[in-house]
């Protein structure tokens, strides 16, 4: 099988079996999913809803955020990980918007890391899902299936991961194929023991086949 063939392979099981395919993040404009992003960064998003939903009604705006403090920021996301530094990061990042960017979130990457706290990952999901750029962001899932189903062979590192994908999967549907690989790699092929018993992939799969 070709490289291209498995990736051709892969991609029709998706589509006939994972149709839909979208953030679990909760948010209703573009603001919010930029500071839900941020707040997903080694944590789940289940958690980063438990807390958005009290930070988005005391800041529903860059500008409202822009105003606030650090510590009082900390107040309301502080059962996520690493608050402290992500309420400072929030802040830095409202008063940047308003700044230099009227408020409005960047609709490209490099402006968007213009701003604290936000790196290539975060970036490439919110051009992803907010303005369905052919962006894709790579998280510790990603990186992990990609690997395991041969989708990129020996990447050291996130963004030869992203290289190596976007190569193959056509742009139309590099949104969309960033949540098949983060969902399947949240709920099927997990870390410790991935659940390749109920994989559809296994055919296809580097990691099954070596076992």
């Amino acid at each position: 099988m070709t490289q291209k063939q498995r990736f051709e392979h892969i991609i029709r099981w998706f589509e006939a079996n994972m149709p839909v395919a979208e953030s679990e993040l909760v948010f209703v404009n573009p603001f919010q999913c930029l500071v839900a992003v941020m707040l997903s960064a080694q944590c789940t998003d289940k958690r980063v809803n438990m807390v958005t939903p009290t930070l988005f009604a005391a800041y529903p705006t860059p500008e409202s955020m822009a105003h606030a403090t650090s510590d009082e920021v900390f107040e309301l996301i502080k059962s996520v990980s690493y608050p402290r530094s992500k309420a400072e990061h929030l802040v830095q990042m409202a008063q940047r918007l308003v700044e230099v960017y009227e408020g409005q979130v960047p609709d490209n990457i490099d402006d968007l890391q213009t701003l604290q706290g936000v790196g290539r990952k975060t970036a490439n999901v919110v051009c992803a899902v907010i303005w369905n750029q052919p962006t894709m962001a790579v998280d510790t899932h990603i990186f992990r299936v990609s690997e395991r189903l041969g989708l990129t062979t020996n990447s050291k590192n996130p963004l030869q991961t992203e290289k190596q994908l976007v190569q193959y999967i056509p742009a139309a549907i590099i949104p969309k194929a960033h949540h098949w690989l983060l969902l399947h790699g949240r709920y099927v092929c997990v870390a410790r023991k991935p659940k390749c018993a109920q994989c559809g992939l296994s055919e296809y799969c580097r990691f099954f086949t070596k076992k």
